[in-house]
């Protein structure tokens, strides 16, 4: 079995799970990659979804139907920071930004932030939007 790497930021599995005969077990993340999909999971996540962490997630999901107005992109904005705040202990998110892509009704959560142990700056879009009766990865 291959010795996995000590990282700095961390190293966890890649979501959804995937299992390797190469690696002898599960694929794994690290670093920026690993943050990344750590901001995928709790994005996608609803509030009190996960039994244990019932303060884990983002409620995003009563906002799919709901007009873009002002009002709307400042609660999304504001949950968004609230939930990266809580639970993503490595970053500190700097700025959210809201953006509608109108050609396929979705809207793009961009979150500007810095990793704390490095001070080193990234962005991530979570694309935001509504698969009908589908259980497609984005």
């Amino acid at each position: 079995m291959e010795k996995r790497k000590q990282t700095f930021l961390g190293t966890g599995w890649g979501f959804p799970p995937t299992f390797r005969v190469e690696l002898g077990g599960v694929e794994m993340l690290s670093d920026e990659k690993d943050i990344e999909s750590s901001l995928d999971i709790l994005l996608s996540t609803e509030v009190t979804e996960r039994i244990m962490q019932p303060r884990y997630g983002c409620n995003l999901s009563p906002f799919v139907f709901e007009p873009l107005n002002v009002a709307t992109q400042t609660m999304i904005e504001k949950i968004v920071k609230d939930a990266v705040t809580l639970n993503e202990p490595r970053i500190v998110a700097e700025q959210i930004t809201i953006a509608y892509v109108p050609e396929n009704g979705r809207i793009n959560i961009k979150i500007e932030y810095s990793i704390i142990t490095t001070n080193t700056r990234y962005n991530y879009v979570y694309p935001f939007y509504l698969n009908e009766a589908t259980n497609l990865t984005r």
